[in-house]
């Protein structure tokens, strides 16, 4: 096996690749935005028989190259038989964000020449569903900005595949907005009392000691949080035998507010402190 790592960052148009690709570039992979995905081996040829090895290398590839589709499949299986072990990225977002994206940016998207950007993902997402089946790793973008990307991106790339530990990403979120495409494991929080139809905390989110307070204060709820307690102290060992590098965990109750927030947070911070790696993020906190 040769000593140098491939990073391939690929995945949905608008979802972050640039990004991506700046933060591996910072913390001192060499970077190549948009090669041909057939020049990748010639690629690799000459930067080993260059004076100085390189040791880190990403690259983003996606349907921007005419003939990605047609021959990822084959060149990647080249590369493995040459030595190299390539690591696959894909970045993904619900179409939601990525129509909001392309309106913010007023860019076209690639594959609507001729329709609408709803019809360019769709086309997309069918397009790459055999890649995103292969991807070592599918990051959830929605519900991160550039900084909070470029820091899941630079602490997964970091760490060699054989010393990355299992990362845990919990999300909160509202089922009117729909469930988080990427969740491994969903759980609904709904049948706990809602502080929405209290008067005084209707306005308040879970991050509030008030509406938190009440959710908690409920027996319903302290049950349930030692329940879930103990269902991740059985699963999460499970997980790590079986060489998981991340677990997507989605909390959620009725608008992603107040209870799915609430222990959402309580179960982050009980794995915090039994020392897992955990990204917390609330989808739809702030969602009206």
């Amino acid at each position: 096996m040769r000593n140098v790592r491939v990073v391939v960052i690929t995945g949905m148009s608008g979802s972050g690749k640039s990004t991506a690709l700046r933060a591996l570039e910072d913390i001192g992979f060499f970077c190549v935005d948009n090669l041909p995905v057939i020049l990748l081996p010639k690629f690799l040829e000459v930067q080993a028989d260059g004076a100085r090895e390189l040791s880190k290398v990403a690259l983003v590839m996606d349907l921007r190259e005419k003939y990605f589709l047609e021959k990822y499949t084959a060149v990647f299986s080249q590369i493995k038989e040459m030595g190299y072990r390539i690591e696959i990225l894909f970045l993904d977002s619900s179409d939601e964000v990525l129509i909001h994206r392309f309106k913010e940016t007023r860019r076209s998207h690639p594959l609507a020449e001729k329709g609408t950007v709803v019809e360019g993902i769709a086309l997309e997402r069918e397009k790459l569903a055999s890649l995103r089946s292969m991807a070592d790793k599918i990051i959830d973008t929605s519900p991160l900005n550039v900084h909070q990307l470029k820091d899941v991106i630079q602490r997964y790339c970091m760490t060699s595949p054989s010393d990355r530990k299992l990362v845990i990403n919990l999300t909160s979120f509202g089922y009117r907005y729909g469930v988080p495409p990427d969740a491994d494991i969903v759980l609904d929080v709904r049948f706990l009392p809602n502080p929405y139809f209290v008067e005084d905390l209707k306005n308040l989110d879970g991050n509030d000691k008030r509406a938190e307070d009440y959710v908690m204060g409920w027996e319903e709820s302290r049950t349930f949080l030692e329940e879930l307690f103990k269902l991740f102290e059985f699963l999460i060992p499970l997980y790590e035998k079986e060489g998981k590098s991340y677990l997507n965990v989605a909390l959620g109750c009725t608008g992603g507010k107040h209870r799915s927030v609430v222990m959402l947070s309580r179960l982050g911070q009980f794995l915090k402190n039994k020392n897992y790696l955990v990204n917390l993020s609330h989808r739809d906190i702030y969602r009206h």
